[in-house]
């Protein structure tokens, strides 16, 4: 969000039913799978005008994985990976907002998985405002980050024959917000 948006400053909550947020990672080397959580909560401050000033916040229920096979999310949701029933959520806390271009900017933060919290950096496309139907304002944010999965204490893996492993070490998260307006 560039300067001179003096008319998106505000308090926002994100619509989880018109947002997602993903995750892409190899598997056995060859192929993308995908997957997402489908429990979650955020906030966000916006300052269109100083976006410095802007915040965000985010906790995700870590039982909510859903990569479409009941198989792999109940292994994703154990101790081999997101621990769920030690650390039942993920959270995302933001520490800074750095305007990057038009309409692109970087937010920083601290994004904590299975107990182990470290700084991130996002980076972030804004895509609109609208006012729906209803006559909320909306507000749109698509972003994604590379994250190593062993920084975060996610790290069980199997060898594949050939050489290789069954799950990359690399997992992209996928963002896209759709925002309301608090009145």
């Amino acid at each position: 969000m560039s300067t001179g948006y003096s008319e998106l400053t505000g308090d926002y909550t994100i619509d989880t039913a018109h947002s997602r947020l993903g995750f892409v990672a190899r598997h056995a080397m060859v192929a993308k799978v995908r997957g997402g959580f489908d429990e979650f909560e955020g906030s966000a401050h916006l300052d269109g005008d100083k976006p410095a000033n802007s915040s965000a916040r985010v906790t995700i229920q870590a039982k909510s994985i859903d990569t479409r096979n009941k198989q792999r999310d109940d292994h994703l949701r154990s101790n081999d990976f997101l621990d769920m029933d030690n650390h039942p959520e993920i959270t995302f806390v933001s520490t800074a907002v750095e305007p990057t271009g038009d309409d692109h900017f970087k937010v920083s933060g601290d994004l904590t998985i299975r107990g182990v919290t470290k700084p991130v950096d996002i980076d972030f496309e804004y895509t609109g405002t609208a006012v729906d139907p209803f006559g909320n304002t909306r507000v749109g944010l698509e972003g994604s980050v590379v994250l190593n999965r062993k920084d975060f204490g996610v790290s069980w893996n199997a060898a594949i024959e050939g050489g290789g492993v069954l799950v990359s070490e690399k997992v992209t998260l996928e963002i896209e917000i759709s925002a309301i307006k608090n009145t």
